[in-house]
């Protein structure tokens, strides 16, 4: 894959190890780090080779959040909005095939809280602080947040976070729903790369179609997404894998998928 001015990315069997590489500002949502956000994950559409990301932090942070030192006067909402929009690595995420697992390392404030949410599945180290903090500095979540913490927490303790800017801890993100899971921050990418590998070992197209049928069934109506799901399960049935899936199951042996 290409390389990125903010970005480490390591290329790995069936997988994308991501870093955000500005530790020394926390991996501070940038200008730079914008773009190289949005310009991997669009890349990444056309790297088939690629079944899984994980994406984490370089240093003591996941991601801090918007770089404030970049902050200025917008000469207009227009130019607000545009900027904005050329930087918006956001929609690149959500229309990611692949699953994005999270390793959050550190802190996850404001804009790295939201990035982590657009994250298919987070796994937080027991030294991780997350929050979207933004009514402290004036403003309110652009990012996603006011629309994905809702969804995954409930109305009354999102609108509580939000509205009072708080932090909160690992083991509260856990009780909440916000994360996954919380592991001690020795062992947090070890636990990432062995949820990770057990993902990659399965089916690569029903892997790929069961988080179609998640993510777009959560935006539609009970029936509407059942339809999505029987739709998707029809097409799984008449690959190469689900046959393999069969004879392997009979043959009491691991399968041997190859994404057909």
């Amino acid at each position: 894959m290409p390389t990125y001015e903010t970005l480490l990315v390591e290329q790995r069997p069936h997988l994308a190890y991501v870093t955000l590489n500005r530790p020394t500002a926390l991996n501070a949502l940038s200008t730079g780090l914008r773009r190289d956000l949005k310009q991997f994950f669009t890349d990444l559409q056309g790297a088939r080779e690629i079944r899984l990301v994980i994406l984490t932090g370089a240093g003591r942070a996941f991601c801090a959040g918007a770089d404030i030192k970049e902050w200025r006067e917008s000469s207009s909402v227009t130019d607000n909005r545009d900027g904005r929009q050329q930087l918006n690595f956001w929609d690149a995420m959500s229309r990611c095939e692949q699953p994005i697992i999270a390793a959050i390392n550190g802190y996850a404030l404001g804009g790295g809280c939201e990035l982590a949410m657009c994250c298919d599945i987070r796994i937080a180290s027991d030294q991780a602080q997350l929050g979207l903090t933004e009514v402290t500095l004036g403003i309110i979540p652009g990012g996603g947040g006011t629309q994905r913490l809702p969804r995954l927490i409930g109305r009354g303790k999102a609108l509580e976070l939000i509205l009072t800017g708080k932090r909160i801890d690992a083991h509260e993100a856990f009780r909440l729903g916000l994360v996954e899971e919380v592991v001690p921050h020795a062992q947090l990418m070890s636990t990432v790369e062995t949820l990770a590998q057990t993902i990659i070992s399965r089916a690569p197209l029903a892997v790929k179609y069961a988080k179609e049928a998640i993510v777009r069934g959560l935006e539609l109506p009970l029936e509407a997404g059942l339809k999505v799901e029987a739709e998707l399960y029809t097409l799984l049935r008449t690959t190469e894998d689900r046959m393999e899936g069969a004879r392997a199951f009979k043959e009491k042996r691991p399968p041997q998928f190859k994404g057909r």
